[in-house]
């Protein structure tokens, strides 16, 4: 391995082209060539490989001229979160955002809430990771009576996609609607653990995520986040992982 090389998805993240699971998505279909070659997971990039993505050479001069770029968008539901603009009411032709931007992590199709957007592949694991235990907070509707035995499952924990949740924060609202409070993002999570409580939900809202909240941001609207929330943000992740 040489020394002075990075890993090809970190590369291809940093130049603010997609987050690194993007990138590993890319390569994984083939999309992604090195060198002339297709690459493969786990290749290493070196000052002065080409790199294409789609036929298009990508270099690391992107994340020299290009200012970081931070959104937040309230995502309504049936927008899919994905960066494929082959797929109809993907997020990224929903903004029609004049710069490459890239969702950090996902919001599934029938929810609808906070999402975050960037060019900064590297804080995107920082983000999402679980054991970095940054908050996400949603807001839920479900078809029957919340009961105490509900809460007290949630809570602690329920199995999905083999393994089980972390423990978490939840507490009732109504009697149809609890507040719950993630560090962890499985597929489909909350949808999946109220499931297997026998419960269906109705309307999932994200409202939080970390520092930043849902509040005056109308569906379908987004705004730049301000200098002091980023700074807020990048406090909160300095000592977080950004490995996959």
């Amino acid at each position: 391995m040489k020394t002075d090389s990075i890993s090809l998805n970190k590369f291809i993240s940093d130049t603010g082209y997609c987050s690194r699971r993007e990138a590993d998505r890319l390569i994984e279909a083939g999309r992604v060539l090195l060198n002339d070659e297709i690459a493969q997971l786990g290749n290493r990039y070196t000052d002065g490989d080409t790199v294409e993505v789609d036929g298009s050479i990508i270099t690391n001069e992107v994340k020299k001229k290009d200012k970081r770029i931070y959104i937040a968008f309230h995502k309504p539901v049936g927008i899919i979160s994905t960066t494929d603009e082959n797929i109809k009411g993907n997020i990224i032709t929903y903004l029609n955002y004049p710069k490459r931007i890239f969702p950090i992590g996902r919001l599934d199709k029938d929810s609808e809430g906070l999402i975050f957007l960037t060019n900064d592949g590297n804080i995107v694991n920082k983000i999402l990771r679980a054991s970095n235990h940054h908050e996400k907070e949603y807001i839920v509707r479900v078809n029957k009576a919340i009961t105490p035995h509900f809460i007290h499952k949630m809570s602690s924990g329920i199995p999905v996609l083999g393994e089980m949740t972390k423990p978490c924060i939840v507490k009732k609202i109504n009697t149809h609607t609890f507040k719950i409070i993630l560090t962890q993002g499985l597929n489909r999570q909350i949808r999946r653990m109220c499931t297997y409580l026998e419960y269906s939900v109705q309307s999932l809202q994200r409202v939080r995520i970390m520092n930043i909240g849902l509040e005056g941001l109308q569906i379908g609207k987004w705004r730049y986040l301000s200098d002091v929330e980023i700074a807020q943000i990048m406090k909160m992740i300095a000592h977080s992982s950004n490995e996959q």
